[in-house]
């Protein structure tokens, strides 16, 4: 693994963050019916009384109400909190002066003057990873970011726009990908062990697969709403994966399933971020860190989710 940068050491020095997806999402969290403002706050506040010092956002998220719920929270809270937000490449956006002015408005929106970490949320066929990352080069230059990463960016673009960045004298602090014991395709492919070859951070999001990973469904009881389609066939093969876990999380003083699902991320080099939509859930991710499991446990994990699922080798 190269040097990690001054600029990127305080990602490599959090074990684990707190994802804001669930914030006024109704399509895919059902906002407004399984929780409220008041249940995130709480899930705020016991994340933060637990340690937890790293936030994940995104300007689509509710339409930019996680933000804005955030800035909220911010205002009335003096714990310091690293901050880190996205931008959308919606088709109308086609030149890199829409990241500076996209990452203001999250700006105003969250209520701080700059950010942590402000990153590309998803590739375009309408933009370059370069023209990207132009656009978050001029961020940096203004004072708005601290840092600056990709999100679902294969190999190829990664470093890419790790490369352009380069040039300027900026490093490429991050990837967020979609990782997890059944999601494991970036560690399939290569993109975890560039990312640690380049000291790019590898921020895991999904790290509890929607829920999967909790112990609380099964091919009887699915989860509610889109997820019930999108892991029909997922859900018949994890009662094994489940029963696995419990039994190492008994032997780990009662540690649940869903902590074993965090710890094998931070073990394999992750950084987490669970969304947590109430204080029960900010409790239960709270307690993935704070231990390790062992070598054998990891490799056990692994045998049991190898096949799982069909994965890309590029």
């Amino acid at each position: 693994m190269t040097e990690v940068s001054n600029e990127t050491r305080f990602l490599h020095a959090v074990q684990m963050g707190l994802g804001a997806w669930q914030w006024g999402d109704r399509v895919v969290w059902g906002y407004g019916q399984t929780h409220t403002d008041e249940d995130i706050r709480k899930a705020f506040d016991a994340s933060l009384n637990l340690g937890i010092r790293f936030i994940d956002t995104a300007e689509i998220y509710g339409s930019g109400y996680s933000e804005r719920l955030l800035g909220k929270f911010l205002k009335e809270t003096e714990q310091p909190l690293l901050i880190a937000t996205k931008y959308f490449p919606w088709p109308w956006r086609f030149s890199k002066g829409f990241i500076p002015r996209a990452l203001k408005g999250s700006l105003e929106r969250l209520g701080v003057e700059s950010v942590d970490l402000y990153q590309i949320h998803w590739s375009s066929p309408l933009m370059s990873p370069e023209t990207m990352m132009e656009g978050m080069v001029d961020c940096v230059q203004q004072g708005l970011t601290r840092t600056v990463g990709v999100s679902n960016f294969g190999q190829k673009k990664m470093i890419r726009a790790y490369t352009t960045l380069a040039r300027h004298g900026i490093p490429l602090a991050s990837n967020q990908v979609h990782y997890s014991l059944l999601s494991r395709e970036v560690e399939k492919n290569g993109t975890l062990a560039r990312c640690k070859e380049l000291g790019i951070r590898l921020i895991a999001y999904s790290p509890l697969e929607k829920g999967l990973l909790t112990g609380k469904y099964s091919p009887e009881n699915p989860p509610p709403g889109v997820r019930t389609s999108q892991y029909a066939e997922l859900i018949k093969k994890i009662p094994p994966v489940i029963k696995l876990m419990q039994e190492i999380g008994l032997k780990h003083v009662d540690k649940t399933v869903a902590q074993v699902a965090l710890n094998w991320l931070i073990c394999k080099g992750a950084l987490p971020i669970p969304g947590a939509k109430n204080i029960t859930q900010a409790e239960q991710n709270a307690g993935g860190v704070g231990w390790q499991l062992t070598e054998e446990e990891v490799a056990m994990l692994d045998e049991a989710t190898d096949n799982i699922r069909e994965y890309s080798k590029g």
